[in-house]
């Protein structure tokens, strides 16, 4: 019993109205009892909540609590070699879809077709990703087709795995260790072959890619790669008066990624003490130990990491950051930056995007960065406070899975345009 009752979150409202108005159903039951109508808004909630914004956020001084906060979106083109894998495996992606359609509805098509789109994802995030991705799957469906030649079965034994989730709703707020292992899961044994002639089908096709994404990942033509080259030599803001180096933070989505981008670092800096990572296997204790050595240790200057360092931990001793890859939640875009952008951060904080125009999730992107910079400069600078309104009716999940399996770009931007 009380009369002042204060609830705290950094994230009111998730884009999803139901989980919001539970939030405000502890504080008045009777106003928000029941499900809205489709469509209806509830009412102005202005006497319950205080949104704390930011960039609206003073000290006892009246300055701004927080610096200002800068994101640059940096577009590369793809190679040819890297434009017609994309275009292989997308086909291949599109094609598994289309026989997804011919299968019961439940957890075995949403797996599937989940499993579909995180091949689509590494496909974006560099050749090391892809190609080791096609070789895992590769295998895993050769290992399936001999257990299945024991049988002598023409149609598929059922697979023994549980594919019971809701993937969308399920793997939203997970543990980003848990996602991770749940997608190697997926990518790694769900198929639509519901035939051994089909499943041999697939794994023949998969043997192709593998050789093309192999080709493409030796030729040392990684245009993303590349493009995080230029930024670190020649991006002015990388640079010390003095000419050395600052500390830099960079996202990327996946492990092959993490350690592909660690390989060609050090190769670079040519000190493997300079760069350090922190991936969902590493330990809570070394995960400790390395942020302490990132913002202590003037010989570590470069810290590159999956989504488990986006949140709890200080980076703040940096204030530059790239994502490598974007991640398919926007939310995370926020949760990333804010290791750097936090009380206490006394420099302007920088922060460039690695989007490919050409590619379909390219597309997306820079419809929502286009965006995001309209609104920052309507918002004196509210970078990323509109991201949960504008994928709140569509998730951004959603938005690629239909870019999967559209034939074009143009087709899609007509159904699928950010209002």
């Amino acid at each position: 019993m009380t009369r002042h009752l204060l609830l705290m979150t950094a994230t009111p409202h998730n884009g999803k109205d139901d989980d919001f108005d539970l939030f405000m159903k502890l504080l008045d039951p009777d106003r928000f009892e029941g499900r809205a109508r489709a469509g209806a808004r509830r009412s102005d909630v202005d006497d319950l909540m205080r949104r704390m914004i930011k960039e609206r956020l003073l000290t006892f001084e009246g300055k701004r609590l927080f610096t200002e906060r800068r994101a640059i979106s940096v577009n590369y083109d793809l190679s040819p070699e890297e434009l017609d894998l994309y275009e292989s495996v997308t086909e291949y992606v599109r094609n598994e879809f289309n026989r997804i359609d011919e299968l019961e509805h439940g957890g075995r098509k949403s797996a599937i077709g989940f499993a579909l789109t995180i091949l689509q994802r590494r496909l974006a995030s560099s050749p090391a990703a892809i190609y080791h991705s096609l070789r895992r799957r590769r295998e895993k469906l050769e290992t399936r087709l001999k257990e299945e030649a024991v049988h002598s079965e023409v149609v598929l034994q059922a697979t023994a795995r549980s594919y019971d989730i809701n993937l969308d709703e399920d793997l939203e707020d997970a543990p980003d260790s848990e996602v991770e292992a749940i997608e190697a899961e997926l990518v790694d044994h769900a198929t639509a072959a519901t035939t051994v002639a089909q499943l041999v089908d697939e794994i023949e096709s998969l043997r192709r890619l593998e050789r093309q994404a192999r080709q493409v990942r030796d030729s040392a033509m990684d245009s993303k790669w590349l493009q995080m080259l230029s930024l670190l030599q020649d991006t002015q803001e990388m640079k010390n008066p003095d000419g050395t180096a600052r500390k830099l933070v960079i996202f990327t989505e996946h492990r092959d990624t993490l350690e592909y981008l660690t390989d060609r670092l050090n190769t670079v800096i040519g000190r493997p003490e300079a760069v350090v990572t922190i991936h969902g296997g590493t330990r809570r204790d070394e995960r400790r130990k390395i942020e302490e050595d990132f913002r202590h240790d003037a010989d570590v200057q470069i810290l590159v990491a999956t989504d488990p360092a986006a949140e709890g931990i200080n980076l703040q001793s940096a204030h530059l950051m790239v994502n490598y890859d974007l991640p398919w939640n926007p939310n995370r875009l926020e949760q990333r930056f804010g290791r750097i952008h936090r009380i206490g951060q006394r420099q302007v904080c920088h922060l460039w995007n690695l989007v490919a125009g050409e590619t379909r999730e390219g597309a997306v992107y820079q419809r929502l960065l286009e965006k995001l910079a309209r609104e920052r400069d309507r918002l004196n600078g509210q970078v990323f406070d509109v991201i949960g309104e504008l994928f709140r009716q569509t998730p951004l999940r959603q938005l690629m899975i239909r870019l999967c399996v559209t034939a074009t770009v143009r087709r899609c931007e007509t159904g699928l345009r950010l209002k």
